[in-house]
């Protein structure tokens, strides 16, 4: 059993999915994966499982009906990590804009002293390619606005790309985490360093998708640009003692 879990969520991802999951276990060190996939009506779950006859010992799948949000996804799979003994866990999207080599720096971080390491688009410049200059301001004023209002010194606060030790996730209580869309990622960081994690930012090459749909929207980034208000006034009233 290796000490280090990647968990990707997926909805219809069936042009990427065995793609990152033989990536993932090229790689020099013994990563294991486990999907979380809600109830994906493109065939998702049927490739996992296929490929599970492959790599029976490394790869898992958990099946959920209908989309319950990217939040509630990354904390069915913290528990499920949790209840089993990886010290080393992983958040990264299907779609290959998370390149699955820089598991490699961001586990690397966390042992050499990190409690949470961030794959960061924003650490040494705008590191992003193939995104629409739109989005890429939209993303990266997204990042200034959250620093403004948490004052917390991260340059990438809605990274999803992220290493987090397993005492961080046995700490947070995930029964406070409000937030299902992206906006989840922020919650996350802002609460680890509240609790007094070492939170660091490990510079990577984010690349948008060539394959598959964009589950972006609107109404996520809404959610964010009020959320970060919210989780600022509720955190005045929290005790974050460990």
């Amino acid at each position: 059993m290796s000490d280090s879990l990647v968990i990707i969520p997926t909805y219809n991802e069936k042009e990427n999915i065995e793609k990152i999951i033989r990536k993932v276990f090229s790689l020099d060190y013994a990563f294991e994966v486990l999907i979380i996939d809600d109830g994906s009506p493109d065939g998702t779950a049927s490739i996992v499982k296929n490929l599970q006859l492959e790599f029976p010992k490394q790869l898992h799948i958990e099946e959920r009906k209908g989309k319950l949000g990217l939040g509630t996804a990354y904390i069915h799979g913290f528990k499920w990590a949790l209840a089993r003994n990886y010290e080393y866990i992983f958040e990264m999207d299907a779609d290959f804009s998370h390149n699955p080599k820089d598991l490699i720096k961001l586990r690397d971080a966390c042992v050499n002293g990190a409690d949470v390491s961030i794959g960061s688009r924003y650490v040494k410049g705008v590191n992003v390619v193939n995104w629409p200059m739109g989005r890429v301001l939209m993303s990266y004023f997204a990042s200034m606005y959250v620093r403004i209002i948490t004052r917390i010194n991260i340059q990438d606060a809605t990274a999803g790309f992220k290493c987090y030790r397993r005492i961080v996730l046995e700490t947070i209580p995930m029964h406070k985490i409000k937030f299902v869309g992206y906006a989840f990622q922020i919650e996350m960081k802002f609460t680890a360093i509240k609790y007094g994690f070492n939170v660091v930012e490990v510079p990577i090459i984010f690349t948008d998708r060539t394959e598959g749909t964009s589950k972006m929207s609107t109404r996520i980034f809404r959610e964010a640009f009020l959320g970060v208000i919210q989780m600022k006034v509720n955190s005045w009233f929290r005790n974050y003692n460990r």
